[in-house]
This record gives structure tokens, C-alpha cells and sequence, in this order.
């Protein structure tokens, strides 16, 4: 340029010092494309700031270029870094105040990586694989690395300002790659060390939950994690650690266990407080009636829990005085407060025995007073087997009617024939088994048994008549009257020897006999036709009258002797 200056000069004739040629040089100096210089703010128009960068004429450039200076309190006078990008054809530059702030982001970008320091941005947007943020150039803050632990709401950290550290960056292809967890990792492992050289066992800290799993709970104690395992919670019974504690929460622990080897840490909130059970005998000594919450059911009895930390079983046993308790759920609910009996304390094992039926009277105790032998009663047929009918009493009480006490005289084969589940009968109470819970009724004791009457009704001698019910090799069934039958066996057939009456009588037929025995203990009458073959009735009759009498007067003999000797006695009459 100097030279151009002396050329000119020479031409015009006039000779120049060397410093009135530099201050001429310098007037005219003529900015270069492509770099940053420094511009003075001179004037503002509408949505431009007027820019004077020394340069022959000035130039503008937009007010949101200077967005990040605090736009609103730029005044005239104030110098700023532009970048010259290019010469307008009709005159003036076109300036960037942003790229002359790039230019000096990516300078002060390699310088920060370069000595490892951190830069601040603040976060922007979210992005594919993590968050746009804004450190005076777009940089990439990928999920990995926003925190030690993933974030779950990625949305509430969008206009947050934060301090990064620059993993890698790429100028030409306007790349930057952050991260926030690296600056955490070195916090975290300047307090892992003080940590270190603090922790012991038996040691009482706070700390704050960072992940909650099926097995128990991880806190953040400083720098390291430790476990607090589900069994070391609670003194009492947790199904799952979600239930009581939730992330970010604090709370304070027992330092259990430190493995420095491992850097393994087992903390414990339970051991915070006195084992219940050091103290539970004195506090629920056997026979004592106390209350306690439903807090499990199985098939086998119930879990009641007396206090935090303190459980007892009430085994289905114990639920009811029924011998055939119903399913422990049909009688209570999880979550029900019932009142309960201490029945055995197992401190060793942990273990408490309680009971609800102790609560209320045994009803076999009262089931005597209440229901004497001989009285009558009612209920509902409860179940039918192929022995007999249960009939419900009352709640835990049960009375059998055996098949044999259904009726005097009905062939019954089950009980299904005559009842259904769910009728009301009535019975008589037979016999009370209270040591080993047991209910005798019977319905046929409600009528008087027809076999006495049939003893007085059929003595021996009386002629009778009645329909063949059936007929067998055997003998003849001949019916009496309702319920009662007499057998002619095959011998009293007839003075005839016969085989078999099948095929000489049929049923439904007719026949006549006499009585001949009669046991209303074995619930028998004994017929004969042939006594009355060829015989006139009332003769026969006479005799058995006189064999009576005779058994009456006489030794013990057997009836058809005593019928001989009648017999025979009435012969030797006849002749005299």
C-alpha cells in the first residue's frame, strides 16, 4: 500500500515524509474479508445497529444478531468483535456479530478442553439420542451423559443453565460434544474418597435413595452407594420396598457391613430401632386377649400383625370350634382388625400362636343344656352320604342321622331317596358325644316304633291274612299291615315237603297263616300255613292258647315243644 501511496504521489509532484505516508496509509486502510475486527456502535435503525469497523463506508447489522450480548442495553460507543463475511456490490460490509462470536466460542473451546476446565451453556431442546445445548454455539449433550443416573423427565431440564465438560469437538464440521456427567463423576469421586476415609461400621448417616429394586433399596450416602436390603427395612414384614419409599427420598440408616475391597456398603433402617421381639413376652404373655391388623391369608390361617415388626398366626384350627372350618378368607379380610388370644410365644424362631375361637364359648360345652337327649329339634339337611343325613344345629354343630334311624320299618338304601340338601326336617336328640363332638338324632324316634305294638298286636296263634309282598327259595313274605311283614318260611309251607314256594305263589296273592313266633327285638313274626291244614282254626288257636300256658307254668323249653305237649294234652282229652 505504500508503495501504491509514493507512485501516486510522484505522479501529482508532491514528495511526502515517511510518517505523513503511514498516517495516509492507515486513513485509508481497507478492512479484510474473512476476519474479525472490532466495530463501534454508531448509530441504531429500526432493527439494525449502525457498525463502524474503520472501513471506507459504515454498515449495518440486525439487532438479533446481538442476542446474546443483552440486545436491549447495547448503546452507541459500545465496541464489539464482528466478522467480515463479504463486500456488498453496492457498497458497505456484510457483518456477523454471531460468527465473531463463534470464531471466539471455538477459540475458547480448544482452550477449555485443552486445560480440561468446563464451559457453561444452557439446555435448549431435546434432540435424537439426548439435548441441544447452547455454550455460545450449538453442542451436543448426549443422554448418557446428562447424569450419573437416567433422568426420567429429559423435559424439565429444557432452559436450565448448567457447567459441561467438553468431550470432543469438530469446528469445520461444527460439532461439539458435551457432557454434564463427567463433572459429576469427579464430585462424586472427590466424595468417595472422603468417604472412605470416614466410613465405619455402626456409623448413623443420612443419605438419599437413587433406586428402588425388588430386593431392597440403593442411597446415595456422599460419593458411594450402599444397600439397604428389603429383610433390613422393616422389623415387621415388606412385600416391596415401592410401598414405603420412593426415589429422592431421604432417610437415615446404620452402616451394617463396609467391604473397602469391594467398596460394598450394607446399611440397615430397622437396626435404627429396638428388636420387638427382645421385649415380646412381656408385652403379650400367654392368654392375654389383644388386637392386630390382617395383613395375610393362606390356605392354612392367617397372619396378624400385633405391631411393626411383630406377626402372630392364627391357624385355621383356631378360627372356629367347627371341626370343618370354612376357608380362612370366607371368614376374614386383609386389612380387618380382629381381636385375637395369645396362645404360645416362640421367641427363637419368631414365632406367636394366636386364637380367635377362645374368644367365644365352645358351643359343645353348652350343647348338652341346650339340647338334652330326647328333645326335639329342627334344622336344615346340611349334606347327604350314603351312612346317613347332617343336619346343622347351630354355628360349629352338626348332627348325624344314621341311615338306620330314618325309619322303623322303610328298606332305605341312601338317604337321597327320602331327602334333599337344603330341607328342614325335625329329629330327636339320641346321644351327645361331647368329648369327641359328636350329635346322634334319629326321625323314626319321632313315631312310636310299630314292632312293640306288632308284639302285643300278633301274638302267637293268631290267624291271620295279609298280600304276598315276595317269594323267595326260602319263603313268603306276607304284609300285616304298613311297615310290618311275617315270613312263612318254606318248612310252614305245608305238611308237604316243598322245594321252593316260586312258582306256587306269586305276589299279590292272598294267603292265610298263623302266628307262630314273634320278636319285637329282632323286628320278626314267624307265620305257618301248614298248622292250619286240615285243622279246625279255632282248635288250632286253643293249642297255641294252651302252649302259653304251659311256658308260663313250666321250665324254659322251646315253643314248638310246648305246642306239642298242648297238642298232646288236647288228644288225650278227646279220648277220656
Amino acid at each position: 500500500m505504500t508503495e501504491q501511496l509514493k507512485q501516486s504521489t510522484q505522479e501529482s509532484g508532491e514528495e511526502l515524509s515517511f510518517a505523513e505516508l503511514f498516517e495516509m496509509e492507515e486513513n485509508n486502510k481497507v478492512v479484510a474479508v474473512g476476519d474479525v475486527s472490532r466495530g463501534t456502535i454508531i448509530g441504531s435503525v429500526d432493527d439494525y445497529f449502525l457498525v463502524d469497523v474503520g472501513d471506507k463506508a459504515e454498515s449495518y447489522i440486525a439487532k438479533s444478531e446481538f442476542r446474546l450480548d443483552s440486545g436491549e442495553d447495547i448503546k452507541i460507543g459500545d465496541i464489539f468483535d464482528v466478522f467480515i463475511e463479504r463486500r456488498k456490490e453496492e457498497g458497505g460490509l456484510l457483518l456477523s456479530r454471531e460468527k465473531a462470536i463463534a470464531i471466539k466460542v471455538w477459540e475458547r473451546i480448544a482452550e477449555i478442553q485443552e486445560a480440561e476446565g468446563t464451559i457453561s451453556g444452557k439446555i435448549e431442546s431435546r434432540v435424537k439420542g439426548g439435548m441441544s445445548v447452547d455454550i455460545g454455539v450449538p453442542a451436543f449433550l448426549p443422554y448418557s451423559q446428562i447424569d450419573l443416573r437416567p433422568v426420567k423427565d429429559l423435559d424439565a431440564l429444557i432452559g436450565e443453565s448448567m457447567d459441561f465438560k467438553i468431550l470432543k469437538f469438530n469446528k469445520k464440521r461444527n460439532n461439539v460434544v458435551i457432557s454434564r456427567r463427567a463433572i459429576l463423576e469427579e464430585e462424586r469421586n472427590k466424595l468417595r474418597e472422603e468417604m472412605r476415609s470416614k466410613l465405619a461400621e455402626g456409623q448413623i448417616i443420612k443419605g438419599a435413595i437413587t433406586n428402588i429394586t425388588d430386593y431392597g433399596l440403593f442411597i446415595d450416602m456422599g460419593g458411594m452407594d450402599g444397600l439397604c436390603h428389603i429383610t433390613d427395612l422393616s422389623w415387621g414384614r415388606v412385600s416391596h420396598p415401592a410401598k414405603l419409599y420412593r426415589v429422592g427420598e431421604e432417610l437415615e440408616v446404620k452402616v451394617l457391613k463396609y467391604d473397602r475391597e469391594h467398596d460394598r456398603v450394607s446399611l440397615g433402617v430397622k437396626q435404627l430401632r429396638e428388636d420387638p421381639w427382645s421385649t415380646v413376652v412381656t408385652r403379650y404373655p400367654v392368654g392375654q386377649t389383644t388386637k392386630g391388623k390382617v395383613v395375610s391369608i393362606t390356605d392354612y390361617g392367617v397372619f396378624v400383625e400385633l405391631e411393626e415388626g411383630v406377626e402372630g398366626l392364627i391357624h385355621v384350627s383356631e378360627m372356629t370350634w367347627s371341626k370343618k372350618p370354612r376357608h380362612p378368607s370366607k371368614m376374614v379380610s386383609v386389612g380387618d382388625e380382629v381381636e385375637v388370644m395369645v396362645l404360645n410365644i416362640e421367641t427363637e424362631t419368631k414365632r406367636i400362636s394366636l386364637g380367635m375361637k377362645q374368644l367365644q364359648p365352645n358351643p359343645w360345652d353348652l350343647v348338652t343344656e341346650n339340647y338334652p337327649v330326647g328333645s326335639v329339634i329342627e334344622g336344615k339337611i346340611k349334606n347327604i352320604t350314603d351312612f346317613g343325613v347332617f343336619i346343622g344345629i347351630e354355628e360349629g354343630i352338626d348332627g348325624l342321622i344314621h341311615v338306620s334311624d330314618l325309619s322303623w320299618t322303610e328298606r332305605i338304601k341312601h338317604p337321597s331317596e327320602k331327602y334333599t340338601k337344603g330341607e328342614t326336617i325335625q329329629a330327636v336328640v339320641l346321644k351327645i358325644d361331647k368329648e369327641n363332638e359328636r350329635f346322634s338324632l334319629g326321625i323314626k324316634q319321632l313315631v312310636p316304633d310299630p314292632w312293640q305294638a306288632a308284639y302285643n298286636n300278633y301274638p302267637s296263634g293268631t290267624v291271620v291274612e295279609g298280600e304276598i309282598t315276595n317269594v323267595t327259595d326260602f319263603g313268603v313274605f306276607v304284609k300285616l299291615e304298613e311297615g310290618i311283614e311275617g315270613l312263612v318260611h318254606v318248612s310252614e309251607l305245608s305238611k308237604d315237603k316243598v322245594k321252593t314256594p316260586v312258582g306256587m305263589y306269586q305276589v299279590g296273592d292272598v294267603l292265610k297263616a298263623i302266628v307262630i313266633n314273634v320278636s319285637a327285638k329282632d323286628r320278626k313274626i314267624g307265620l305257618s300255613v301248614k298248622t292250619l291244614e286240615g285243622e279246625d282254626e279255632g282248635s288250632v288257636v286253643e293249642k297255641f292258647k294252651k302252649a302259653e300256658k304251659l311256658a308260663a307254668e313250666s321250665a324254659p323249653s322251646t315253643f314248638g315243644d310246648l305246642l306239642k305237649a298242648a297238642a298232646e294234652g288236647s288228644d288225650s282229652s278227646d279220648n277220656n
